[in-house]
């Protein structure tokens, strides 16, 4: 007799701290440069917005590799095609500490982007095969802890490393890319020895475990529409554009504050280690709203008040951090509304699960990841633009704000296109 809660228990541990880890790394990588902007912009001789612009093309790699990236996991298997996602992202990080023009640091982070594409939608899939449904979006908030984590442990590191500037001969941002480079590497060659592709392969499940997680995971993705199984085909279900376009507001508003927040408590006129400390702050309460919201909304039929009640309240604090003029306001502000941004994203992805299953799960959450992740082009592109516009390191947080909440009501529509799917297919079969 195969216990649930302790299989499903014994399956989170197993999962849930490594596939942690890596994203912790992949986090760190991807927003080191808002530290290294610190001094790179300076020694490069670089404007805010053509950094912004460099910063940005990360996304673009990221949308152009990204379903092609999930598909091929599909086909190679999780362990292998993981490493070798992992191996090559820390090797272009290391590269970014040579970089001597403005056009190889475009270059590099375009290809910084290209390395890393297929992560996040690729767990997301994962998930997709190791957790029956009602365990997802808690699973899903687990594993963005530790984006919240590696803000936390990011934002001090960083402001660390820019302090070793002349160590050795190198400047303060050329070891922010080195030392967060090679644990990336190393991190993916364990990963080939660590990771199963799929549960049947897991030698840490006994037969009659994975027997049972297949039949129940199989009985959920029964009824689902049967040209979901076509990974290419996902990619033009109307529901799929649809939730595309509804999660650019979410990774627009986390970029945007994110990339931006070092710079705005800069302003305040504190030192870079300082800075770095401060910047756990925020990213504690993302942390515990990471796991609140989540979790309760397993326990809740209607996951779309756990999405758009967040989203609400981070645009409601964005707006009111861009209209208090006391620099602790500011800042309280924007540690409550980091905590809103993130807090629903895990319950979001939990609805795709609710029409996608196989192969179009894979192409289906990539689609929707790298259309949604352009935000975070536009977020490094328009809010340097607007600080250089305005002059003002917190203007664009109206901007951010806007956003957000245009995101929170199109989520609102595609809960009721999706309630209304289910309603129809279950009419078919009655």
């Amino acid at each position: 007799m195969v216990s649930e809660k302790a299989l499903i228990s014994k399956i989170t541990w197993r999962l849930m701290p490594f596939l942690g880890l890596l994203y912790l790394i992949a986090y760190i990588d991807r927003q080191n440069v808002s530290f290294a902007k610190l001094q790179m912009v300076g020694d490069l001789g670089l404007s805010e917005y053509a950094y912004g612009l460099g910063a940005s093309l990360f996304f673009i790699g990221y949308f152009i590799f990204e379903v092609p990236s999930n598909l091929l996991l599909t086909r190679f298997g999780a362990s292998r095609w993981f490493a070798r996602i992992i191996i090559s992202w820390g090797l272009v990080t290391i590269a970014l500490a040579f970089t001597s023009s403005q056009t190889m640091f475009y270059i590099l982070r375009f290809l910084l982007g290209a390395c890393e594409a297929g992560f996040f939608p690729g767990v997301l899939y994962l998930l997709t095969i190791w957790f029956p449904r009602d365990y997802r979006g808690r699973m899903v908030g687990l594993f963005m802890i530790f984006s919240a984590l590696a803000n936390a442990i990011g934002a001090p590191l960083g402001g660390m490393l820019l302090d070793l500037d002349g160590v050795m001969g190198l400047a303060g941002w050329e070891w922010v890319f080195l030392a967060t480079g090679v644990p990336a590497v190393i991190a993916g060659i364990f990963t080939i020895f660590y990771l199963d592709d799929t549960p049947e392969k897991a030698k840490f499940l006994t037969q009659d475990e994975k027997d049972w997680l297949n039949k129940k995971i199989a009985s959920e993705n029964s009824h689902m529409e049967e040209h979901a199984e076509n990974g290419f085909r996902a990619l033009i279900n109307k529901q799929v554009l649809f939730m595309s376009l509804c999660f650019v507001g979410f990774p627009l508003a986390a970029y945007g504050l994110s990339y931006w927040l070092p710079t705005i408590v800069k302003s305040f006129g504190v030192s870079n280690t300082t800075n770095g400390f401060i910047n756990i702050i925020p990213w504690i309460g993302v942390a515990v709203a990471l796991y609140v919201v989540p979790a309760a909304a397993d326990r809740s039929e209607s996951k779309i008040p756990y999405i758009v009640g967040p989203a609400f309240i981070g645009a409601f604090c964005l707006l009111m951090s861009a209209l208090v003029t006391t620099p602790v306001l500011q800042f309280a502000f924007l540690c409550v509304a980091a905590a809103g941004i993130f807090a629903g994203q895990p319950v979001f992805w939990s609805l795709p699960g609710r029409f996608l299953k196989g192969a179009g799960a894979a192409a289906g959450l990539a689609a929707i990841n790298s259309v949604g992740n352009l935000g975070g082009f536009v977020a490094q592109n328009v809010v340097p633009w607007i600080k250089d516009e305005t002059g003002s390191t917190i203007a664009p947080m109206f901007f951010l704000s806007a956003c957000l909440a245009v995101a929170g009501v199109l989520v609102i529509i595609a809960g009721r296109m999706i309630a209304a799917q289910a309603n129809k297919q279950a009419d078919v079969r009655a």
